[in-house]
């Protein structure tokens, strides 16, 4: 059995067009009835803002394997200095059910997180071929990070401007040297909100608080779920989602649509759309924002753990554990 953990993901490397290109095939592999993926479970207890998250999935096709990820989300943890989340995935062998692999990764949540929305940027910024690129981020953590990151090296040098929010100093440091230059700090996120095409929202909000219309043409990158008030984005036509049953509960935008404004599941467009040939009515015309809410679904956990089980075993990275006790 294979043990990982971040030290091996990041030695492995990240290779953002491969991680947006397994995102794809696992939609397509879905689409072919190649899953399972009962919805996810929540734990709660003790303080109502803590959840633990089991999201239980099998993929078929070039990923062929099944699993399971538990993720603890605390938020708490941040006035502790100790990480909001922590995350692990098992793999299972899908014929025999032996245990491959335990990963004891945070950064493959948030791999996957900006996979995801990697894979809307990239058609987004393929269908509409605006001329720039300007990239808002609110909530400079781990996750505003790795979108950052994505962006970068999926726009290139079409990625003109990126501006950053969050309720705590920035420290530019934290910007990757090759970036500095087109990066700015902005004291209040309506700035940001305003002047971009592309906005992520990568925060753990006490309330949700943007209550202004998106810009003409935007692409929402909602990766937090929880900002936007109804009212703000109830006319916006073109909403994707990754599945309407996994992120129309939990308190979601999407469900506060759904139960305020009578949002329905004929009324969004999904990934599949993006991938297998409705991609231009989800993204739709120029000047219409585009509001992308992934819940997050397991089968791409499994799909990119297992990319990084296997480079384990090409390259001889983790760490090899008995089998235990016959």
């Amino acid at each position: 059995m294979m043990d990982l953990h971040d030290g091996h993901i990041r030695d492995i490397g990240i290779d953002w067009p491969r991680l947006v290109r397994i995102v794809e095939e696992t939609v397509r592999t879905r689409e072919a009835g190649e899953y399972a993926s009962p919805l996810k479970s929540y734990l709660r207890f003790g303080d109502p803002a803590n959840r633990i998250i089991a999201t239980p999935a099998y993929v078929g096709g070039e990923t062929a394997l099944a699993g399971i990820k538990w993720v603890a989300s605390f938020p708490g943890n941040l006035r502790r200095d100790l990480p909001r989340a922590n995350n692990t995935i098992l793999l299972n062998d899908p014929e025999t059910g032996r245990l491959l692999a335990v990963l004891r990764s945070n950064l493959l949540n948030g791999l996957r997180a900006a996979a995801v929305s990697g894979l809307a940027l990239r058609n987004y910024a393929d269908v509409r071929q605006p001329e720039e690129m300007r990239l808002g981020i609110i909530g400079w953590g781990p996750i505003g990070r790795l979108h950052l990151e994505m962006a970068a090296e999926l726009l290139g040098s079409r990625l003109t401007k990126v501006m950053l929010y969050d309720l705590q100093a920035i420290d530019p440091a934290s910007v990757p040297e090759e970036l500095r230059e087109r990066t700015e700090a902005v004291p209040d996120w309506r700035t940001l909100y305003r002047d971009s095409n592309a906005i992520a929202t990568c925060t753990v909000p006490a309330e949700r608080y943007i209550d202004e219309p998106p810009p003409a043409g935007a692409l929402l990158l909602n990766v937090s779920l929880r900002d936007y008030r109804p009212e703000s984005v109830a006319a916006v036509k073109n909403v994707i989602v990754d599945d309407w049953r996994e992120v129309c509960r939990e308190n979601t935008d999407i469900e506060q649509l759904h139960l305020r404004y009578g949002l329905a599941e004929s009324d969004v467009f999904t990934l599949a759309d993006l991938v297998c040939g409705n991609e231009a009515e989800a993204i739709g015309s120029a000047d219409q924002p585009v509001f992308f809410n992934p819940m997050g679904l397991g089968i791409f956990d499994i799909a990119i753990a297992g990319h990084y089980y296997r480079e384990a075993l090409r390259l001889g990275a983790g760490v090899v554990l008995a089998d235990g006790d016959r």
